[in-house]
């Protein structure tokens, strides 16, 4: 069951690619963006995260705070924010426990891979709550970027 628009944000902590640990309740007062993706180094996700990345100014300008969050280890996200040059914390979900919160879980994923985030995007607001809520069954689709971006701005 996915988290819907008006829901809490359940907060979380985990290890972001610097190994330091990010709470969600440390951006409280601004908006935060958070990205779920499956894997580091595959094209959708690398496309997903690099949108994110080539708009910075723009979710800078709005006070918004990026989070990008897999399964992937710490290890793996360091060098995929180095190879991407993404300038937001990628957070390491390795206990799967924060996309099952976030109804953004593959229970099976391709190859026979079990326990991936699907791809989502979620928009939290000043206080905490849900404001934009999109889950993608089809791992080869993108959030829709447009719709996120005008959240931002009412």
């Amino acid at each position: 069951m996915s988290l819907q628009v008006g829901d809490k944000a359940p907060d979380f902590k985990l290890y972001s690619s610097e190994l330091t640990e990010i709470s969600l309740s440390a951006f409280q007062g601004k908006k935060v963006v958070i990205h779920f993706f499956p894997m580091a180094f595959t094209g959708t996700c690398t496309e997903q995260l690099c949108a994110m990345r080539d708009n910075f100014s723009y979710y800078e300008g709005v006070n918004a705070q990026i989070l990008g969050i897999s399964v992937d280890s710490p290890f793996t996200l360091a060098k995929f924010k180095e190879v991407q040059g993404y300038q937001f914390p990628l957070l390491s979900d390795f206990n799967k426990e924060v996309s099952a919160a976030y109804g953004a879980f593959y229970d099976e994923f391709v190859f026979g891979l079990k326990g991936v985030s699907k791809r989502a995007a979620f928009v939290i607001d000043e206080e905490g709550e849900i404001i934009y809520a999109e889950v993608l069954e089809n791992a080869g689709d993108l959030p829709d970027f447009k719709a996120i971006n005008d959240k931002l701005a009412e």
